[in-house]
């Protein structure tokens, strides 16, 4: 079984896809995992519902219970870039003398530059709990708080 730190990492992976289903968002501005807790924030011009809210974490908890295998590849920046473009980026800058790469991968869900542990599967995160949600109209940004259960 993955730590609980693990688990809640690869849960900001998963909240994200959703968010990126619900909301149509492509950018993450911030993310953290530590214990049973984390977040993401993402850029969005406008203030979701409280039923796009509910959305994601029923989408998200979805993917969890449908228990999907995890891929990570290793491959060169160009290459990652020529396959998947701009996909794998967010806002915070990687290095740039960074040559290779580390992409996590949902099939059909999230993809994304990712140097951290994470699950094999989507199943082994548990319930995620969005548990608070602010949007910050000045920044674009809507931050999303979830706990990891079970």
């Amino acid at each position: 079984m993955s730590t609980i730190d693990t688990r809640s990492h690869t849960a900001i992976h998963i909240v994200k896809g959703a968010v990126v289903k619900v909301l149509g968002a492509k950018w993450s501005a911030s993310a953290y995992a530590s214990g049973v807790h984390g977040g993401i924030a993402v850029q969005i011009d406008r203030k979701p519902t409280e039923e796009e809210i509910r959305l994601i974490e029923e989408k998200a908890n979805n993917e969890v219970k449908d228990n999907h295998s995890i891929e990570i590849f290793e491959i060169s920046k160009t290459d990652a870039e020529a396959r998947w473009g701009d996909e794998i980026y967010d806002l915070f800058p990687l290095p740039a003398e960074l040559t290779m790469l580390k992409i996590f991968h949902i099939p059909n869900w999230n993809i994304n530059t990712c140097g951290k542990q994470h699950t094999r599967t989507t199943g082994e995160v548990g319930t995620i709990k969005i548990v608070k949600w602010r949007y910050r109209a000045q920044k674009h940004l809507l931050e999303l708080s979830f706990d990891v259960e079970g």
